[in-house]
């Protein structure tokens, strides 16, 4: 095409060029990425919300379940253990030593399953946009907190029914439960990873539930009295001591020594605490190191 005299020929169009970005999580054994986390505070948040009421949608007593599981266990471990095994509580009246015990295990069951299954739930959610997958069980343990502290109202009845002396030590029981929330984390992030891979971990988790419960004999008895009495063998001097294994049976037992008053034994604690805190970072840290392949395989 001819151009008339003093004027120039327009360039063709050219369209910037184009840049792809490709947003991958972070792989590696990283730890659970807080800067990361905080940044998606409103979505987890919202997940949070949403566990909560999905969990009480379409029920006729709605979030009463929170307050009905324990005290239903409470009946039968007080009716079946308390009354015709007679299991060693102290001076404790056996509902109230119980339900210390109870609260803050029914947190952590609560709280690993609802995790363990948290991310084949959000299968449509994950598959589509890119988050940190770690929100998912946090979410998913963040909503058992609410059932902890409504739950926490009938301890609260029971303590005053059986004139508890209040204590400064009342104080240090929250820091006990997000202890237990620590380990419920990553227990229950390694169980939802797993559960994406192998949807066989959906059976296997109420069972291992199950097996905890009664691997926490601090729930429904007083461990210390184990090694005294008539029973002197080997076994039952050296089981106190294999049971701390389990880091469960102290916090239950600081937990249970903080509402009551009773003195508390700050080292074996401390052990119980490092435990918790460990498990959440190996289990976050393995999710962050598997996460990438969710949404291939989910």
């Amino acid at each position: 095409m001819k151009v008339p005299a003093g004027m120039h020929p327009i360039p063709p169009h050219r369209s910037p060029a184009m840049e792809t970005i490709r947003i991958d999580p972070p792989n590696g054994l990283s730890f659970i990425g807080l800067a990361e986390l905080w940044k998606f505070r409103e979505l987890f948040l919202f997940l949070t919300w949403r566990d909560v009421k999905v969990r009480y949608k379409q029920t006729i007593i709605g979030a009463a379940w929170a307050v009905l599981q324990p005290v239903m266990m409470m009946v039968v471990f007080t009716l079946f253990l308390g009354r015709l095994a007679n299991l060693p509580t102290g001076d404790v009246p056996y509902p109230l030593f119980v339900f210390c015990g109870l609260l803050p295990w029914t947190f952590f069951a609560s709280a690993i399953t609802n995790a363990g299954n948290s991310v084949v739930g959000s299968e449509k959610l994950v598959t589509k946009v890119y988050f940190p997958r770690m929100i998912i069980p946090l979410a998913s343990v963040g909503s058992s907190i609410v059932d902890v502290l409504i739950a926490s109202s009938i301890l609260l009845v029971l303590a005053f029914w059986y004139q508890t002396t209040l204590s400064v030590s009342m104080l240090f029981a929250p820091v006990c439960l997000v202890l237990i929330g620590f380990a419920a984390v990553g227990i229950g992030a390694v169980m939802a990873a797993l559960n994406v891979a192998y949807r066989d971990f959906r059976f296997v988790l109420p069972f291992l539930m199950q097996l905890w419960l009664f691997a926490t004999p601090s729930i429904f008895m007083d461990i210390e009295s184990i090694g005294h009495g008539n029973n002197t063998s080997l076994l039952a001097a050296w089981l106190p001591w294999i049971l701390q294994i389990n880091p469960m049976v102290l916090l239950i037992e600081t937990f249970r020594d903080c509402i009551l008053g009773n003195p508390v034994d700050w080292v074996r604690w401390s052990g119980s605490a490092i435990m918790a805190t460990g498990l959440m970072v190996v289990g976050c840290s393995y999710f962050r190191w598997v996460e990438h392949k969710f949404a291939d395989i989910i």
